[in-house]
């Protein structure tokens, strides 16, 4: 019986992977001192106000306020503390050349100041900008005043959105894999897929609305319900979800 061999032209003509250009919403944590017994207190208190949003998350260390040649970051130290509190440090922005020498030999990837750097994608040429938000990891310098995020764009799989302090209102759908935080209500105006944590930091009053309840989890202060457990008749349906007395309650609108 006659063996065929594969044409090794053709094998080779084959595409085995697709390299492209792309892009990530990524946390950024601003490192504001070298005191990493400091950092590890307060950074545990953010993590365990919302355990969810950090888990297998992966960081980018922001080093501007640090960029000094004396400044030594322990970066053993820090990226071990990262990855016990359970998220992935990839790169670092911002610092000297001793800091980014040091931060290499952890295997942690050297990025630019720019958007793109920051993890913030950049429109294709003609096409709308898409909002974007870093995850507020630290507390930044001045005062800043809660505010609720309007978004009218469709939020795409892979992005995160939080809005601190106030509410998060998505006019248009929301795709399986995006994650949508709010430390106040959510208001969701087309398809509800993906995450949803409304009263991110405790906050028992907030509520999420949507008009077509397809979501892989919906929250509210820590309380939850992954789809498996919304019941069917509930689905694609326009409710609204919120806490009665610690119980996590869906309910249609109208």
């Amino acid at each position: 019986m006659a063996v065929q061999i594969p044409n090794q032209a053709a094998v080779a003509a084959a595409p085995a992977f697709e390299l492209k250009a792309s892009s990530f919403t990524l946390p950024v944590i601003r490192l504001l001192s070298l005191d990493m017994d400091a950092v590890e207190a307060q950074l545990t208190t953010k993590v365990d106000q919302a355990p969810g949003f950090f888990r297998n998350t992966p960081v980018v260390i922001d080093l501007s306020e640090l960029a000094h040649e004396k400044d030594n970051v322990g970066f053993p130290q820090l990226v071990g503390l990262l990855r016990g509190l359970g998220m992935i440090p990839v790169g670092v922005r911002g610092g000297g050349a001793a800091q980014n020498e040091a931060a290499r030999a952890m295997e942690l990837a050297i990025l630019g100041d720019s958007a793109r750097a920051a993890g913030r994608q950049q429109p294709a040429e003609g096409a709308p900008a898409e909002p974007q938000v870093d995850a507020p990891v630290g507390d930044d310098h001045g005062d800043h005043t809660p505010v609720s995020m309007l978004v009218d764009r469709p939020i795409r799989s892979g992005q995160r959105l939080y809005a601190a302090g106030g509410d998060l209102t998505i006019v248009g759908p929301v795709s399986s894999g995006a994650e949508l935080m709010a430390d106040g209500n959510i208001h969701v105006y087309g398809p509800l897929r993906g995450r949803v944590i409304a009263g991110l930091k405790g906050d028992i009053g907030a509520r999420i609305f949507c008009r077509s309840l397809e979501a892989e989890l919906v929250s509210v202060a820590g309380h939850y319900r992954v789809s498996e457990n919304i019941p069917m008749d509930l689905k694609g349906r326009s409710v609204q979800v919120f806490l009665d007395h610690e119980v996590l309650r869906i309910e249609p609108i109208g």
